[in-house]
């Protein structure tokens, strides 16, 4: 990333090219490598609050925001119509998951699964909040591989009927995130510049990191949500542009004055033959510095004058 160096956005830029592949990658990246589903099995998505923290935290996050606001051009229209685009294609592939979730859940052990479950949400957190991190923590697919192997039970084997309350309840939970990436492309102009992208990166992946203590009963069910309020707050600097701007008029108001400065015309008249080797004096205009050969600038009227004026 050019503007928020988003640790995820910036290892994913390497390998995809142009903003519209690199949000359906980070907006898809939840769905490849089995974040979305893990939760759903592990009942991530049971209540309204934690639709809420999954479509925000995991489709909505960080990266997202960091991949609108900082890499993604065009009017807030135009970037509205590529989110929705992407957005679509999530929604369905994530429809067509929590289909199969109940099958899947038949085979595995829900209790050992949902311990892996809550490692993946830590390792994402983890990677976002330092891409030092990240380096030496497994890939997230890998965690949850491990977590299927560890937890597979194949005698348990049934498909499942289909459940429509839970299809419609991750469906939901993808819908918060795109809509939560819409409303960013929409006000983009403004969020640039009343926004601390890396402030806001830091506080999600704190939030991240609590909604798998959440899942496992060690923290309250909304504490992600609560903190992911508190960031957004923390977040929103209105100050930095005001700062920023007077700092420009400050910077152009001292170039112009440099320019002036470099540009006047030196007074070569035959009293001063030396033209801009004049010393200034401390206004007294001593005799020590006639003796020395240097003379004055003389205004029109012929009075004398002082350098400086």
């Amino acid at each position: 990333m050019s503007s928020s160096q988003h640790p995820v956005a910036l290892r994913l830029e390497r390998h995809v090219g142009g903003a519209t592949k690199l949000l359906a990658t980070v907006m898809g990246l939840p769905l490849v490598d089995g974040i979305f589903p893990a939760l759903v099995l592990a009942g991530g998505v049971d209540t309204i609050t934690g639709v809420l923290q999954v479509g925000l935290l995991v489709f909505g996050g960080s990266a997202t925001v960091a991949v609108i606001l900082a890499e993604m051009d065009g009017t807030p229209r135009e970037q509205a119509k590529t989110v929705f685009a992407v957005g679509v294609v999530i929604v369905a592939v994530a429809a067509v998951e929590a289909a199969f979730a109940p099958t899947i859940k038949s085979v595995l052990d829900p209790k050992t699964f949902e311990r892996f479950a809550a490692l993946v949400m830590l390792a994402i957190a983890a990677k976002t909040a330092s891409s030092r991190i990240g380096e030496y923590l497994p890939r997230p697919a890998v965690i949850v591989g491990l977590g299927m192997i560890a937890s597979f039970q194949p005698g348990q084997f049934q498909i499942a009927t289909v459940d429509y309350w839970l299809i419609l309840k991750a469906t939901a939970a993808a819908a918060t995130g795109v809509t939560f990436a819409l409303t960013v492309a929409l006000t983009s102009p403004w969020l640039r510049d009343v926004v601390d992208i890396d402030r806001f990166r830091f506080g999600s992946a704190v939030a991240l990191g609590i909604l798998p203590l959440s899942l496992l009963g060690l923290a309250p069910g909304n504490a992600p949500l609560a903190v992911l309020v508190v960031t957004s707050l923390l977040a929103f600097d209105p100050g930095s542009t005001e700062d920023e701007t007077d700092d420009a008029i400050e910077e152009t108001a001292a170039t112009e004055a440099m320019n002036e400065e470099t540009t006047s015309p030196v007074n070569t008249s035959p009293s001063n033959p030396v033209g801009s080797q004049a010393v200034a004096t401390d206004g007294a205009g001593s005799s020590d510095s006639d003796d020395a050969g240097y003379s004055y600038p003389s205004s029109e009227d012929g009075d004398e004058r002082e350098p400086w004026l």
